[in-house]
């Protein structure tokens, strides 16, 4: 073989070898990058299936009788031994409808209470917080009581429940209703320990709370529904008669002192505006026209004195004008 001819089978070799490994680091890294986007868009899939699930389980909360819910997004915690309250803020605020006081709920049960408010956002004071007192009844023996909280990390309080009252551990306690502010039948917690003190005439139970405070990410609250549904109408509505004929003003006519007077119809004969509808055409009749301004009287017409008539002549003129009468002997 010529040495020319290996030095180029090398080169050529070399070079196909190179342009070959480029290619393959192109596609390697063109396959890095769509399976980078590949894991952004299972993670935000996962992300969404999780939310997804998540507002399900609170469209599946069924409100009590005359409330109705709306779901609200945790957008801040304040918890934990160095918070001086254990509350969360949601997304929602007086210009959506939310009040103090207004009832907080998750799918596994009652969260807490609105208990402060602006335009855009509320705080929710939890369960856990020792400024919380909730009434409640256990629901399988119906003992009342209420439930206080003990801060974070700690278990719920059962108070004012008497000795020899029956509860049972694993009894879920729900509201009562007493206090206006929870619907009855709202579930709370659930009894871990029954257990009794040395002189005083209340038992002592501890209850854990349904939910985790820190798992938490969408409430719901319940409003009331106000609002009634009005009644539907039985009966036919009532039609109004439609308005009477719009008529032109009447302008008022002035008789000029030395025009000759109005000549009026004969009794009997009646005017077209003053003869009534035929029955049944139901419009009714048209208003009467504006009675027209009573002409002021014509100034009275003095008419000069005539001169009196000359005196008759005496009656001797006349014996003149006659002649006397002829006699026979004439």
């Amino acid at each position: 073989m010529a040495p020319g001819k290996w030095v180029h089978e090398q080169v050529a070799s070399f070079w196909s070898r190179y342009l070959y490994f480029v290619g393959i680091r192109q596609q390697n890294d063109q396959l890095r990058l769509e399976l980078d986007s590949a894991k952004k868009e299972l993670a935000e899939l996962r992300e969404s299936a999780s939310e997804v699930e998540r507002l399900r389980q609170i469209l599946s909360l069924t409100p009590p009788i005359d409330w109705t819910r709306r779901a609200a997004r945790i957008i801040s915690h304040r918890l934990g031994p160095n918070a001086a309250l254990e509350t969360f803020l949601i997304d929602k605020g007086s210009a959506h409808g939310v009040s103090v006081n207004m009832p907080v709920v998750s799918p596994d049960g009652v969260v807490g209470r609105v208990l402060r408010l602006s335009p855009t956002a509320a705080t929710i004071l939890l369960i856990t917080d020792p400024n919380s007192r909730i009434p409640v009844v256990s629901q399988k023996n119906r003992t009342q009581g209420i439930v206080k909280g003990e801060g974070p990390t700690k278990e719920l309080t059962l108070q004012y429940v008497p000795q020899g009252a029956p509860v049972e551990e694993g009894e879920v306690l729900v509201t009562s209703g007493l206090e206006e502010i929870f619907p009855k039948g709202l579930p709370v917690a659930k009894v871990t320990s029954v257990g009794r003190s040395g002189s005083s005439l209340f038992q002592l139970i501890h209850a854990a709370p349904l939910f985790t405070p820190r798992q938490l990410e969408e409430v719901a609250l319940l409003f009331r529904a106000t609002a009634a549904a009005a009644p539907v109408p039985t009966t036919a509505p009532v039609v109004a008669p439609p308005p009477p004929p719009a008529t032109a003003p009447v302008s008022p006519v002035i008789t000029p002192p030395n025009a000759a007077p109005s000549v009026k119809p004969p009794k009997g004969l009646k005017t077209p505006a003053a003869i009534p509808p035929a029955p049944g055409q139901g419009a009714p009749p048209p208003p009467p026209p504006a009675p027209a301004p009573t002409p002021a009287p014509a100034p009275a017409v003095v008419e000069p004195a005539k001169p009196a008539k000359k005196a008759d002549k005496p009656a001797e003129s006349e014996k003149k004008r006659r002649k006397p009468a002829r006699t026979e002997g004439q």
